[in-house]
């Protein structure tokens, strides 16, 4: 008797909202904030090796980045800080994947993460692609979270963050809180900036 055929893995991944995304076809219609919020918040940066109890998270990361876009670009419309709050989110499917590693992954992780960064982006609203100067504005302003937390966090010398992440360039470090938080407070942060950020965009 031949074997049956095998089933094809599962590509999808069941949300708290009851919502199921597709990592090979994703939806903007299976996208929610508050899943967005729930799972960067229990995501754990630099693969949960820094200092402190708690772990800290992607959606504290992109508080950050936040605070630093904004203090070096204070004029970015509400739509592009959107982007800003964003641009880790598809991490609240696949993880955060130190750099190194997805460096030797290669072309197939980062194709399905923008896959997923495209349907989020369409879920909200914000243009894509991305405009070239705000994708620069992103990385920068990542590059300068990740040396802060790097030095602060995850035991980095000054001379080996600048090396990797460059010179950091915005707020002075004494206005940034780099205490890691509990997910329950990460959490709540994300979705109060975001929705703030979202009710100024809807008024254009």
């Amino acid at each position: 008797m031949p074997d049956r055929p095998r089933a094809p893995p599962r590509a999808w991944q069941r949300m708290l909202s009851g919502r199921r995304l597709d990592l090979l076809d994703p939806s903007p219609l299976d996208v929610e904030i508050t899943d967005i919020a729930h799972g960067l918040a229990r995501v754990a940066r630099w693969n949960g090796q820094t200092v402190g109890r708690n772990a800290y998270s992607v959606a504290q990361h992109t508080l950050l980045v936040d605070q630093i876009v904004e203090a070096t670009d204070p004029d970015l419309g509400a739509k592009a800080r959107l982007a800003v709050m964003l641009h880790d989110a598809p991490e609240y499917v696949i993880g955060d994947l130190i750099s190194p590693f997805k460096a030797l992954l290669g072309g197939r992780y980062q194709e399905i993460e923008a896959r997923l960064l495209t349907a989020i982006h369409r879920r909200f609203g914000v243009k894509t692609p991305l405009p070239a100067r705000l994708q620069a504005k992103i990385k920068a302003g990542d590059r300068t979270a990740a040396y802060y937390e790097a030095i602060t966090l995850a035991g980095f010398t000054d001379t080996e963050a600048r090396r990797y992440f460059g010179r950091p360039r915005g707020p002075n470090p004494a206005d940034l809180d780099l205490e890691p938080w509990p997910a329950v407070l990460a959490e709540r942060r994300f979705l109060k900036r975001f929705n703030t950020l979202a009710k100024r965009a809807d008024r254009g």
